[in-house]
């Protein structure tokens, strides 16, 4: 029988407050972010200030420090940056301007071909299809791609990867018959280094195949990339550490982030004038701005925590350097440090570490463990860096194969399947056995 009746029962349950859901949002900020966090806040609630930390650089000598500056002419050091608009289409359409005796038609369609270059600098249209869009004759296109494909760099304006290593070849002024016929028609059997294959085709030594591919592999296949424009990763560090001694010192650096105060006026205001709605907005924000601090403070003493423990536990990759970096979890630092695995995640996300031996991502340090025969489990980072040494030190004639690689590591007392150890060769940037061999 179903009965219905009121009943009354008290239980806890962890409710996610807009306060809480900050302070763990505040935790997985990078410097960076937490930074355009903090101006977002500030911009949102008038009693919260920001002070901004000057980080410049002053070191001038006491001789300097009364005498008048006698360089008229200073060095800037943007001169030596490149420029970013200095890129392809500009390039090409410099060296464009120099050619005299041009009609503006023959203007237009170069304007046309360099500004449909790839960032490889290829021309990806057919010369027809450019013909039809123009509505000019085949044979001006062909006339005037053929002028561009003069310009430097060399190999620009190619439409494949043979014609852009001929249009090379021929700019050095190499009239070599074997190495054009290897370009021509026997790429596919050098990418996959069948070194044999090709001599036997040509009827020539696999010693003067090698000598004409290592001319080959001098070429540039991307002649436009350097013209791209690239993005150079600039990572603040959020953790320090500095060795003292026999000791490893960690700090929180903070000193990027600026300093959340109280807003004296406003403050003031709300103690001593405002009054109704006036003074519960003002209530509302310094709750907020409270709790902001106050999550700060906790991010810093989190991160301090989890770095320590890193630390503690990485003790010898400190000392030694990355073969001694030990296996380690995010379980485990949870445990040392009394904090939930979930807050381990977070402190670790988008976190760098300035160390003695470099700049590490605080994921570096996590890494899994390996099979040994004597126990002690080495991690895969340090697994990669001797895989790294065996192919770096291999005779170039014999190159080892995953096989062979994995044979080496067991005699070491690292147990590794052959395809572990593919999969790490692959991640470190070299080629199969078959590939990297020199005849």
């Amino acid at each position: 029988m179903i009965r219905y009746g009121l009943q009354q029962e008290q239980a806890f349950r962890l409710a996610m407050t807009p306060e809480l859901r900050q302070a763990i949002t505040i935790l997985q900020y990078s410097s960076v972010d937490l930074m355009s966090y903090l101006h977002e806040q500030a911009d949102e609630n008038p009693i919260i200030d920001l002070t901004e930390i000057d980080m410049s650089i002053k070191r001038i000598s006491k001789e300097e420090e009364y005498a008048p500056r006698k360089n008229d002419n200073p060095v800037d050091l943007l001169d030596f940056v490149s420029n970013p608009a200095d890129n392809l289409y500009r390039h090409l359409k410099a060296q464009l301007g120099m050619v005299r005796g041009l009609s503006k038609l023959q203007q237009t369609i170069a304007m046309f071909l360099i500004g449909n270059l790839n960032e490889k600098g290829y021309l990806e249209l057919e010369v027809n299809t450019v013909a039809e869009i123009l509505d000019v004759p085949t044979e001006e296109v062909e006339n005037i791609l053929a002028l561009i494909q003069g310009f430097e760099p060399a190999g620009i304006a190619a439409r494949s990867l043979e014609e852009c290593l001929l249009l090379q070849l021929r700019y050095a002024g190499n009239d070599d018959v074997y190495l054009e016929e290897i370009v021509r028609h026997h790429m596919v059997n050098l990418s996959c280094n069948r070194i044999q294959k090709i001599a036997d085709a040509l009827g020539i030594s696999i010693r003067e195949v090698q000598q004409i591919t290592d001319q080959i592999r001098k070429l540039n296949p991307c002649p436009g990339a350097a013209f791209a424009p690239y993005d150079h990763p600039y990572h603040i560090a959020d953790i320090s550490v500095e060795k003292s001694k026999n000791d490893y010192i960690v700090t929180v650096n903070d000193i990027t982030v600026p300093r959340v105060g109280i807003n004296p006026f406003y403050q003031r205001m709300l103690r001593e004038q405002a009054l109704g709605a006036e003074k519960q907005f003002l209530h509302e924000k310094m709750n907020t701005a409270l709790w902001l601090i106050h999550s700060l403070e906790q991010r810093r003493l989190t991160l301090m925590r989890v770095a320590q423990a890193i630390v503690d536990r990485q003790w010898e990759f400190f000392e030694h350097g990355v073969h001694y970096l030990k296996p380690m979890t995010q379980k485990e630092i949870a445990e040392s440090t009394g904090l939930h695995e979930s807050t381990i995640s977070r402190a670790i996300s988008n976190k760098y570490m300035q160390t003695p031996r470099g700049l590490f991502e605080l994921k570096y340090f996590f890494t899994s463990a390996l099979g040994s025969k004597d126990g002690d489990a080495p991690s895969s980072e340090s697994v990669k860096m001797r895989i790294k040494q065996l192919i770096d030190g291999e005779e170039k004639k014999k190159p080892f194969s995953d096989q062979a690689i994995t044979e080496l590591l067991a005699k070491e007392g690292l147990e590794l399947s052959r395809r572990t150890v593919a999969k790490y060769r692959e991640e470190l940037g070299y080629l199969s056995s078959s590939r990297r061999k020199v005849y």
